[in-house]
């Protein structure tokens, strides 16, 4: 099937609307990072359990995950900016729903519903730079997307300890939401403005069957992990997480029966049988589950564990995303170039970071020097910034050009599902052993030694795994490199350019 040729001529106000564009993307990633600075002030001032502070970060990366594919398969249906629009809209107001909310219950509701207008906005943000720019463009107009995620990265735990420190009128951690009514107000209204509209495909349809079964198989299977140890494992704990297996294999038999039937796909089934893509799908869901978890142990062990204010928390951290921007400069220079050796290096630094920090941790006594976990966490940042990049490339090289864009979207949710995975994983190791050693009678400070160390050491071997899985994957194909890591127009980017 022939595509149409891409416009002769590039969207005049696209830096603009880039712009704008990035503010949304910067917007959710800043929201990402903030909310584990504030975990422990909830815990505190909410009564909150271990297992509801779980939720907080898991409601919203689930939520995400499973969102991404639908809409972005609604954009293109209904158009891009109008989903944008109503993503970056609902993303305002769960924000505020968040910041007012009473309960726990609600938080945790709003924080889902946050989740859901976030998957709304990231896939149309994506989308659209695709179609505003020509391609000798394009490369430079996505390093801005990483240098805004590694910004972000860095200004979501500094802000949000200087907001829940400053204490804005009484109202402790809730101002680090509340500050995204008017950074969002001013994204819809200059994107009203400025963001090009894309035509609506109305031939296209969802399949709702697939998102279904997707969307309870990954609830069956997060929820017993989050609230399992609450209630000591019980039965019905295990008999949740083999349904969610099961559920998982369901998925892909309708998934192969809808093919034959010539319908729509939430995941082609072309990639099922991509060795590359089965694989960096499974190394994504590690390496992320890895990541997550980390900075929610993290956060909880150095505030609530030795009491370090938030801002404290969030400078002790800075050293991390820092090596990701040193790493991402140079990573974005390399294209594809030695990429299975560069995934491989970053998730081995990954690992000795850990390690290194699990070793630093272990022999702390009544008080935490944050200049002590410098050299491990700037080691794990940079072993992220060196490895995400071409893990990303090497699994979505392999694609066919026709399923590009779900091959795109599933890798992303597959990163959410991994966060969220690892949240319950690392949330139960660190709360589980805290809780026997402080029902044991050990004091304060060794428990959360002890639980930090637990939870690290799944830290330490989820990244070795990572590390090995790279042998199996399959070098990426001779023309894929690039010196400058820019990407070759696909087909079906130039289909949707066709439509400004």
């Amino acid at each position: 099937m022939n595509m149409p040729a891409p416009t002769a001529e590039a969207y005049p106000r696209r830096w603009a609307a880039l712009a704008i564009l990035l503010l949304a993307a910067f917007m959710n990633l800043v929201d990402l990072s903030i909310v584990n600075v504030a975990l422990p002030s909830m815990q505190r001032n909410m009564d909150a359990t271990s297992a509801q502070i779980e939720w907080v970060a898991a409601a919203y990366v689930m939520a995400f995950a499973l969102g991404l594919l639908p809409f972005g398969r609604l954009g293109d249906r209904i158009g891009r900016k109008r989903m944008f629009l109503l993503g970056v809209g609902g993303f305002t107001l769960f924000s505020m729903l968040y910041g007012v909310a009473p309960t726990m219950t609600t938080l945790i509701a709003a924080r889902a519903l946050q989740g859901l207008a976030g998957a709304m906005m990231i896939p149309q943000v994506l989308a659209l730079a695709q179609i505003m720019f020509p391609p000798e463009e394009r490369a430079l107009a996505f390093s801005l997307f990483g240098l805004s995620a590694g910004l972000a990265s860095v200004t979501g735990p500094l802000a949000g300890g200087l907001l829940i420190d400053a204490n804005l009128f009484g109202l402790d951690w809730r101002p680090i939401f509340l500050v995204n009514l008017p950074i969002g107000l001013l994204a819809i209204l200059a994107a009203a403005m400025v963001v090009p509209a894309t035509g609506a495909n109305r031939d296209l349809r969802n399949d709702w069957g697939g998102m279904l079964i997707a969307g309870l198989s990954v609830f069956l299977l997060i929820f017993p992990l989050i609230e399992g140890h609450s209630y000591g494992w019980p039965g019905w704990a295990f008999v949740m997480i083999a349904a969610a297996i099961a559920g998982f294999a369901l998925f892909f038999v309708y998934e192969r029966w809808r093919a034959r039937q010539n319908a729509s796909e939430l995941l082609p089934v072309a990639l099922l049988g991509n060795t590359n893509f089965l694989l960096g799908s499974m190394m994504t869901i590690v390496f992320f589950s890895g990541v997550s978890g980390f900075f929610l142990v993290l956060a909880i062990f150095l505030q609530s564990g030795f009491g370090f204010t938030p801002l404290q928390s969030g400078l002790t951290t800075t050293p991390f995303p820092a090596g990701v921007l040193i790493a991402s400069v140079i990573s974005g220079r390399l294209g594809l170039r030695w990429s299975r050796q560069r995934i491989a290096l970053g998730a081995l630094c990954l690992a000795a970071g850990m390690l290194i920090l699990r070793v630093i941790v272990g022999g702390t006594g009544d008080a935490v020097d944050h200049w002590d976990l410098f050299v491990p966490l700037i080691l794990c940042g940079f072993g992220m910034g060196v490895g995400i990049s071409p893990m990303f490339q090497t699994v979505l090289s392999g694609v066919p050009p026709r399923d590009a864009g779900s091959g795109s979207g599933a890798l992303q949710s597959f990163q959410q599902i991994g966060s969220a995975v690892g949240i319950a994983i690392t949330g139960q190791i660190f709360f589980s052993t805290l809780t026997a050693r402080i029902a044991a009678g050990s004091a304060k400070h060794p428990a959360y030694v002890v639980g930090f160390e637990g939870a690290l050491l799944y830290e330490v071997l989820a990244f070795l795994a990572v590390a090995g899985l790279v042998l199996l994957l399959k070098a990426p194909p001779a023309g894929a490199h690039s010196g400058r890591g820019g990407a070759r127009p696909q087909p079906q980017e130039q289909a949707v350019a066709a439509e400004i």
